[in-house]
C-alpha cells in the first residue's frame, strides 16, 4: 500500500485549488472510477466492467468551500436527493462553527454570549448526537448510501484503516467514537430513513482546544459517567500522534482506503464549490440552506417548563443523555420538551409526543405515555422494549 507520504504527494493533484480550468463537475464531465464499478456522465451511469455488476458504485465528493451552512446544505441535499444505488463518500471542513444534534439545547451546550462575540456560527444538524466545536483544524466525513448497504462499522473501519497509513493505531468505542490509546479522535453521528442512510462524523486533526474548552457547556453526567474532568481530557488531535498529518493528507488516505474498500484503484474527487452546487441542485440547495441558516431551526424555542429531569443511559441504551423538561397543571402534563444527544431523534420526538398526549403526572400516567411511545415507535431501535422499560422506571422514580 501507499505510504502516508505517498497519499500526501498525491492530494497536491486530488485537491489542487479549483480553477475554471480544473474544476471536475459531477454532473457536467466523467467521474472515472477506473475499475469499471461505475462510470458516471451527466449524472447518469453508462457503464460497468463485465463480471463486476454485483459492486456497488462508489463516488467522491470533495467541498472547496469553509462556509458550514452550505457544506450541511450540501450533506442534506445529498442525503435527500443523491443517488443512494452509488456509495457516496463526501469530505468538508468548516471554519470555526458549533454544530449541535437535531435535538439538543444550545442554551444548555453551548457558551452562546461568548460563541456570538468570538464570531463563531451556530449550526444545527439533522442528525442526533452530541455538540461539536469545529474549525480548520478538523476533516468532516461523511458516508451515503442505500440501507441495504448501510453499515456503520464498515464506515468506521474505512477510517481507521486510513489512520494506519500515518502510523496510528486507532478503535472504535461508545457509541460512535474512533479512540487511539483512550483518547477520543472521532466523533460520528447517523441518520436513517428508509431507503436512505448517512454516517457521518469528524476527525481531529489540529483543533484549537482552548477554544472548544471555553465554548462548549459539557455534561456534568456524561463527564462523570467516562471519569473525567474536562471535556478536554477525553479529546486528542491527530497532529501530537503524527506530525507529519494534515487535512489534504488525511483527506487523500481516506480517499484511497474508501477506493481500497470497493476493490477501485483511487478516484479522482469531484470538486464542490457554491457556484457549482447551485447549478447542480437546479436551485434545490438554496432552500436547504435558508434552513439551515434560520434562526428557529438553529435556536429553536425553549419555553420555561416547571419540572425538569435528566439522567445518563450507558450504552446500549439509546437514550443517552436526557434532558426531560415537563410543564404540569393540576397534576397533568401539558406539554414535555426532551433534549438528548440521542443518535436516535425520532425515537426522542416520539418520547415527547408521548409524554405530551394529554397523561397525568404520575406513575399511572408515565405507564400511558411509555404505552403511547412503544405504538409510535415500535421498530425504531433493537429491543426497544426493554429500553422503554427502563426509561419508565426512571421516570417514575424522578417524579
Amino acid at each position: 500500500k501507499p505510504t502516508a507520504e505517498r497519499s500526501a504527494m498525491a492530494v497536491q493533484s486530488l485537491l489542487a485549488p479549483l480553477s475554471s480550468a480544473s474544476l471536475r463537475s459531477p454532473m457536467s464531465s466523467a467521474s472515472k472510477c477506473f475499475s469499471g464499478i461505475l462510470l458516471r456522465r451527466n449524472g447518469q451511469s453508462f457503464g460497468a466492467r463485465r463480471g463486476m455488476a454485483t459492486k456497488p458504485g462508489i463516488r467522491v465528493l470533495v467541498s472547496n468551500t469553509h462556509n458550514p451552512f452550505l457544506n450541511l446544505a450540501t450533506e442534506e441535499w445529498l442525503f435527500r436527493s443523491g443517488d443512494i444505488s452509488v456509495n457516496t463518500l463526501y469530505l468538508w471542513r468548516n471554519e470555526p462553527t458549533i454544530v449541535i444534534g437535531r435535538c439538543q439545547n444550545p442554551w444548555k451546550e453551548v457558551n452562546v454570549q461568548k460563541m456570538e462575540a468570538d464570531g463563531v456560527h451556530l449550526a444545527r444538524r439533522f442528525s442526533g448526537g452530541g455538540t461539536v466545536y469545529q474549525d480548520l483544524g478538523n476533516t468532516c466525513f461523511t458516508f451515503l448510501s442505500s440501507m441495504e448497504n448501510y453499515n456503520k462499522e464498515r464506515n468506521s473501519g474505512i477510517i481507521i484503516k486510513a489512520l494506519e497509513k500515518f502510523g496510528i493505531s486507532a478503535n472504535t468505542s461508545g457509541r460512535n467514537d474512533i479512540e487511539v490509546d483512550g483518547h477520543k479522535v472521532s466523533g460520528a453521528a447517523y441518520k436513517l430513513a428508509p431507503p436512505r442512510a448517512l454516517h457521518h462524523g469528524t476527525l481531529l486533526i489540529n483543533v484549537e482546544m482552548t477554544a472548544l474548552s471555553a465554548l462548549l457547556n459539557p455534561n456534568k453526567l456524561k463527564l462523570q459517567s467516562k471519569g473525567v474532568a474536562s471535556v478536554t481530557a477525553r479529546v486528542s488531535n491527530l497532529k501530537t500522534l503524527n506530525p507529519d498529518i494534515s487535512h489534504d493528507s488525511l483527506t487523500a488516505a481516506v480517499i484511497e482506503s474508501f477506493c481500497d474498500f470497493y476493490g477501485s484503484p483511487t478516484l479522482e474527487p469531484e470538486l464542490l464549490d457554491e457556484k457549482e452546487l447551485e447549478k447542480l441542485s437546479n436551485g434545490a440547495i438554496q432552500k436547504v440552506y435558508g434552513e439551515m441558516r434560520d434562526d428557529k431551526w438553529r435556536y429553536g424555542e425553549t419555553p420555561a417548563f416547571s419540572h425538569h429531569l435528566e439522567s445518563r443511559f450507558e450504552s446500549p441504551s439509546p437514550w443517552g443523555t436526557i434532558d426531560v423538561h415537563i410543564d404540569s397543571h393540576k397534576g397533568k402534563i401539558n406539554e414535555a420538551k426532551v433534549f438528548s444527544d440521542s443518535l436516535y431523534p425520532n425515537l426522542i420526538d416520539a418520547l415527547a409526543k408521548a409524554l405530551s398526549s394529554g397523561v397525568m403526572y404520575d406513575p399511572k400516567g408515565v405507564d400511558q405515555a411509555m404505552a403511547v411511545l412503544l405504538a409510535d415507535a415500535k421498530d425504531a431501535v433493537p429491543d426497544l422494549d426493554a429500553h422503554v422499560a427502563d426509561l419508565g422506571k426512571w421516570l417514575k422514580t424522578a417524579l
